[in-house]
């Protein structure tokens, strides 16, 4: 079942006031439980695509709808409200806050839902035991290791049971062995949870393990392979 229709979709930026086409009238539809990547040069589409997607940013053209919901149509503040319950986001640089250990960190989108202590705690737990690091509850970020921090932020981002997860460049700053143990734990939590898991991605490790690859070049699909 499609839970994501991406219909004509353009991103025109200006830069020294000439328009730079960042997408050129994209034509997707996503289905829930999809292992997906997005691959391209840089510059050819495939972040702005997913800000785009999340809701992060304002297509100059066309129409992004997941679950029936044109978040393109909605409000800023209704947004927020719909990323919390619906969208998990993976950045390549974390964006962890320092100040808070790993398990705050986790347990901070769940407050903002308004979750109780209680449940917060353990569903904390139940995460940082599913990307392995459980002994790593009471460690502040700066005393992670890269690979560590890249799992927390995957807890995070599945802290609020989304339907689907955004992950940008999710292994650029890890070794291949913490990139190999990642990407096991997405694809389990997957599977698991039948969670849609969608990445903007050089990696060929990532788009080996994908069973579904998006190529973009010029803001525009020139690919779409299912495996």
């Amino acid at each position: 079942m499609s839970i994501i229709r991406i219909k004509n979709l353009h991103k025109v930026y200006s830069q020294k006031q000439i328009p730079v086409k960042a997408l050129n009238g994209v034509d997707l539809t996503f289905d829930e439980g999809e292992f997906t990547a997005l691959v391209a040069p840089s510059g050819a589409g495939k972040t702005t695509f997913l800000n785009l997607l999340g809701g992060l940013d304002l297509p100059t053209e066309g129409s992004v709808e997941i679950g029936g919901v044109r978040i393109d149509q909605l409000s800023s503040a209704e947004k927020t409200k719909f990323r919390l319950t619906n969208i998990g986001f993976v950045f390549q640089a974390y964006n962890l806050i320092p100040v808070l250990t790993a398990s705050e960190n986790i347990e901070f989108i769940m407050e903002l839902q308004g979750i109780s202590k209680r449940e917060r705690a353990v569903r904390s737990r139940e995460l940082l035991e599913a990307v392995g690091i459980p002994d790593k509850a009471n460690v502040r970020p700066l005393q992670l290791s890269g690979g560590q921090q890249q799992r927390v932020a995957v807890a995070r981002a599945l802290a609020s049971k989304p339907k689907f997860v955004l992950a940008d460049e999710p292994t650029a700053n890890l070794d291949s062995k913490s990139t190999e143990n990642l990407l096991d734990i997405m694809l389990q939590l997957n599977k698991k949870e039948n969670i849609t898991f969608i990445f903007a991605t050089h990696d060929a490790r990532v788009v080996k393990m994908a069973r579904r690859v998006i190529t973009f070049e010029d803001g525009k699909v020139i690919n779409d392979e299912v495996r």
